[in-house]
């Protein structure tokens, strides 16, 4: 399980954008968001990286912790 860091989710739309953002490529993946902590847990075969590259695409800014 991989966690990160991310900045600016506020909201639903922001859990839903960030799921559907990892699970566009990898379908698989168990992606966990806790807005209050601002964290997001994945287990996934992407890497680190990539995660964090998909996550910034949606407009957030995104650190592996």
């Amino acid at each position: 399980m991989q966690v990160f860091k991310v900045q600016g989710m506020t909201c639903a739309h922001c859990v839903r954008a960030v799921t559907t953002a990892i699970q566009g490529e990898d379908p698989a993946a168990d992606v966990q968001v806790d807005l209050d902590k601002g964290e997001v847990k994945v287990q996934s075969l992407l890497d680190a990286k990539q995660v964090v590259g998909l996550i910034e695409e949606e407009g957030y800014t995104a650190t592996a912790a």
